[in-house]
């Protein structure tokens, strides 16, 4: 019986051959947390909801009329999408309005949605640096 050939050894490179890096210094918290920041964002409802409020605040009725959805729908997202710290309400009478959180929500939107319409080279070396 032939014996199993061993798979090639990858080349590894030595630590010298770079130069010093440090690691970001996160909590396992922190770590958890944008987990579920990612997880919220994960949603093609919510990521569309968040996207309409990139322009800035709407109501509650605006987005569910942009989204053709009930308000009952879109209040529900919103109020998950608050809950993990993505958008912030005001009331004004009837009400309620819903704007992003901060910049870095806006920016983590913008920046996502640009990402994924860029051309990327499927066909490029997987190890490649970024």
């Amino acid at each position: 019986m032939p014996t199993p050939s061993k798979p090639p050894a990858e080349a590894a490179c030595a630590p010298e051959e770079h130069g010093h890096r440090e690691a970001p210094q996160r909590t396992p918290e922190a770590v958890e947390r944008a987990v579920r920041l990612f997880r919220a964002l994960g949603d093609e409802a919510r990521l569309r909801t968040l996207d309409l409020l990139v322009a800035g605040e709407a109501c509650v009725t605006e987005l569910a009329d942009a989204m053709h959805e009930r308000v009952s729908t879109v209040s529900h997202r919103l109020r998950l999408l608050r809950a993990e710290g993505l958008v912030q309400r005001r009331r004004e009478g009837r009400h309620i309005f819903y704007a992003l959180a901060d910049r870095h929500v806006v920016e983590l939107i913008e920046n996502a949605l640009v990402h994924a319409t860029e051309d990327h080279d499927d066909e490029g070396d997987d190890d490649a640096e970024p």
